[in-house]
């Protein structure tokens, strides 16, 4: 089993210090998971399976597919998630909406160019493209993110990926990121998937509209 947790990490395009922190160990600790020197935890292999949607089955033997969903669609589920059996997401163009501020104040107002059907998800206000490689290779310029809109920063899952809205001089800065704690009182950090972006710092103040990651759509282009 322990050799199939850096199979997920790899899948997934986390790095050692990332998958650590979701399963709230050390990275040293995992380094010794995925090298057979410690077994792997039964609370673990609950996240692993119930946040990172592993096939049980596949974790414990190697057989079937690794995710429970289409390779295609990567979710990010919390135990406290409630899956809903079907729903119909918006899917929005940003340039339409004139960003995410206005989307998220009205979405009654904001008319989607397409909906998105998957099952057994947990619920989700919306979907938009990803623009940019910040994320990359977890998501690429042109996937989807479905996300779940955050009305408090006090309600951050201080790790996880968030979709956000900032101000910079005037101007809105959209971009998905992971947030972390910062030193600064005052301040998130904002860390990329991509190792050529450097991590940034910035004032909650200037943060406009965020909204959690809950799943994400590679898409495929035929050549």
């Amino acid at each position: 089993m322990n050799e199939r947790v850096k199979l997920i990490r790899k899948e997934l395009g986390m790095t050692q210090e990332q998958l650590a922190q979701r399963l709230g160990i050390g990275k040293a600790a995992l380094s010794m998971i995925e090298t057979g020197r410690t077994r792997l935890s039964s609370r673990n292999r609950n996240i692993l399976v119930q946040e990172l949607n592993v096939n049980p089955e596949w974790l414990e033997t190697g057989t079937g597919s690794m995710f429970n969903a289409s390779p295609d669609l990567t979710a990010y589920m919390h135990r406290t998630d409630n899956s809903v059996p079907l729903q119909s997401i918006p899917l929005y163009s940003i340039e339409g909406t004139a960003g995410l501020v206005p989307l998220f104040a009205d979405r009654t107002e904001a008319k989607p160019i397409n909906y998105i059907h998957i099952p057994n998800l947990p619920k989700c206000d919306g979907a938009i493209y990803v623009v940019g490689d910040s994320m990359y290779p977890l998501l690429k310029s042109g996937d989807i993110v479905l996300y779940k809109q955050l009305n408090n920063l006090e309600d951050i899952f201080w790790g996880d990926m968030y979709l956000l809205s900032i101000d910079i001089d005037g101007e809105e800065y959209i971009t998905v990121k992971y947030i972390q704690k910062s030193d600064r009182p005052g301040y998130v950090k904002l860390v990329s998937q991509n190792p050529h972006h450097a991590d940034k710092e910035v004032e909650t103040r200037r943060i406009r509209a965020i909204a959690l990651v809950k799943a994400s759509i590679r898409m495929n282009s035929m050549r």
